[in-house]
C-alpha cells in the first residue's frame, strides 16, 4: 500500500508506523520527500512512503510521521473473489460531491477507481489541497486508483510548459511495477490475480506507434484468462457516448480508433469512462455495433462536479444504448467469481440501499463462443 499525505513542514521525515493492532505498531517504513512549484505556488512537502508486504482482508492500523500524528486504518483488499470496486468519475468539489462520497462511505467496496477528472482545481493549486481534506475520510481507508482527465492537464503555453504537475506529484500510481513509463498509464492486479485492471492515458499519445499503444499491447498479452478471469479498463474520455456533451473530440474517437481493436482482441470485459457528466450503459459492442464478445461500455462521470450535468442526449437512443440517465452519482462493480459479476449504479438521490440501474455480467473468458 501507498501512502501518501502533504505537511506544511519539510523537517519531519517520511516514515509510517503500522500495525495490526490500534495504538501498537511493529512495522515502520520510509519513503521520499518531494514538491513542485506552478507559477507562484510552492507545495508543501508530499510525502510518499510504500508499506508491506500486508495481508490480504486485513485491517491496518498506521501514523503518518511523527509520534504524535493521529492513528488511521486502513483495510486490505481480498485476495479472492468477491472483491467490490467503487467507481466514480469526474468528482470534484461540490455539494453533489460531498452526497457521492457518503453514499460511497456506506457501500464497504474494496478498491475505489476514478476514471479522471478529480480536483477541479484548472490551475488554481490550492484547490488540489483542499481536494486531499475533501477525499481523506474515504481515501486514508481503502486504496483509490486513479487515471488523469482534461482537468489534471493545467498546462498554460509559454508559462508553464508541463503538463500533469500537480497531478504527478500528488496522485502517484504504481505505474513502474507494470513496466509503464508513465504515471498516466499503468495496470494492476486484484483479488488475487482474478482481476487485471487496467488505467488508460486519455491525454497521453496513444496512437499505434505510441509507448502507451506499444506498453498495452504487451500488459494485455501478459494476462493468462485462465488465472484472471476478468479484465477491466478506465479512460476518462468514452469511446462510446450517445450524450450531446463531448461528442467529435480526438481523445475519445481516436483513441477508440487506434486501441479498439487490442481491447476487443483480448477479450476485455468492461471499460469505465468519465468526461461526460451523465450515466451511461451500452450492450456488449465493437467497432458501433452489438458484439457478445466485445466488452461493456459504461460512462460514469457524474461525480458531482461543479460543471453540472450533461442533460441532453442524441435522439432517438442508439440500439446498443440500453440505459441513460443524467443524474449525478456512482457505480458499484461486485466481482463474485470466476465466471459472474453484479454492475449497480447509484443516483444520490436514492438511498444507498436502491440501486436505479443493476444488470449481471458473464465474464468473456467464461464464454465458449468468445475463447480466443
Amino acid at each position: 500500500m501507498r501512502v501518501s499525505w502533504i505537511t506544511e513542514s519539510s523537517s519531519s521525515l517520511a516514515k509510517v508506523d503500522y500495525g495490526l493492532s490500534p495504538g501498537s505498531y511493529g512495522y515502520t517504513a520510509s519513503g521520499t520527500t518531494s514538491s513542485y512549484k506552478y507559477l507562484l505556488y510552492e507545495s508543501g512537502a508530499i510525502r510518499d512512503v510504500v508499506i508491506g508486504p500486508l495481508k490480504p482482508s486485513t485491517v491496518y492500523y498506521y501514523r503518518c510521521g511523527p509520534n504524535l500524528s493521529p492513528e488511521f486504518s486502513f483495510k486490505t483488499p481480498p485476495a479472492q473473489f468477491p472483491i467490490k470496486f467503487a467507481v466514480v468519475g469526474d468528482l470534484g468539489q461540490t455539494e453533489w460531491t460531498a452526497s457521492t462520497l457518503q453514499h460511497l462511505a456506506k457501500s464497504n467496496y474494496d478498491i475505489l477507481l476514478l476514471p479522471g477528472d478529480l480536483s477541479y482545481a484548472d490551475l488554481d493549486q490550492p484547490m488540489w489541497d483542499n481536494f486531499g481534506r475533501l477525499v481523506e475520510p474515504l481515501a486514508r481507508q481503502r486504496p483509490w486508483m486513479v487515471t488523469q482527465g482534461n482537468h489534471e492537464v493545467e498546462k498554460i503555453p509559454l508559462v508553464h510548459s508541463q503538463p500533469f504537475t500537480a497531478y504527478n506529484a500528488r496522485w502517484r500510481m504504481p505505474f513502474e511495477e507494470s513496466g509503464s513509463d508513465s504515471n498516466l498509464y499503468y495496470s494492476f492486479d486484484a483479488a488475487g490475480g482474478g482481476v487485471h485492471v487496467v488505467m488508460l492515458g486519455s491525454y497521453a499519445d496513444f496512437g499505434r506507434d505510441s509507448v502507451q499503444y506499444k506498453w498495452l499491447k504487451d500488459d494485455l498479452g501478459k494476462v493468462d484468462r485462465g488465472r484472471t478471469p476478468w479484465v477491466v479498463v478506465v479512460i476518462h474520455a468514452p469511446w462510446y457516448n450517445s450524450n450531446s456533451a463531448h461528442q467529435g473530440e480526438s481523445e475519445s474517437d481516436d483513441m477508440k480508433a487506434a486501441m479498439e481493436e487490442l481491447i476487443y482482441g483480448a477479450r476485455v470485459d468492461v471499460v469505465l469512462a468519465g468526461h461526460v457528466h451523465a450515466y451511461e450503459r451500452f450492450t456488449r459492442v465493437y467497432n458501433d455495433k452489438a458484439d457478445k464478445c466485445g466488452p461493456v461500455h459504461i460512462t460514469i462521470g457524474d461525480g458531482g462536479n461543479r460543471e453540472g450535468l450533461a442533460s441532453k442526449y442524441i435522439d432517438p437512443k442508439p440500439e446498443i444504448s440500453l440505459f441513460r440517465e443524467a443524474s449525478f452519482g456512482h457505480g458499484q462493480l461486485e466481482v463474485v467469481n470466476a465466471s459472474h459479476a453484479q454492475w449497480t449504479w447509484h443516483r444520490n438521490q436514492d438511498d444507498e440501499a436502491v440501486a436505479s440501474d443493476s444488470f449481471w455480467l458473464t465474464s468473456l473468458s467464461s464464454d465458449p463462443a468468445c475463447k480466443l
